[in-house]
């Protein structure tokens, strides 16, 4: 990896490690866990405005890529937040597809 590469990547975990600040409770245990352990985590506890804010900061398709991951573990957790997550997603993606519209 170049240096310039390097210096790029350590600057990307140092600003998601802040963005991941706005949600401590979500990897209470492990404040330097992976991002997809928090997007999983916000997944199971879906709330509209935060995955809205981890679809801006990460894309709509890495949401939709951990909610697929979970939903073919079957987890009790994740069927019972189903309904809610499909719901957020496609709020997201269509306001998503709305604004791209409009550029």
């Amino acid at each position: 990896m170049r240096v310039g590469a390097a210096s790029l990547k350590l600057r990307s975990m140092a600003t998601r490690r802040e963005f991941w600040k706005k949600y401590p409770g979500l990897v209470w245990s492990n404040p330097e866990a992976d991002d997809a352990v928090y997007i999983r985590a916000a997944l199971l506890r879906p709330r509209f405005s935060r995955l809205l804010d981890i679809a801006v900061e990460f894309g709509s398709p890495r949401l939709r890529e951990e909610w697929d991951v979970l939903t073919e573990e079957g987890t009790p957790e994740a069927i019972r937040a189903r309904g809610p997550v499909e719901r957020i997603l496609t709020n997201i993606e269509k306001g998503f597809s709305s604004v791209a519209a409009r550029d």
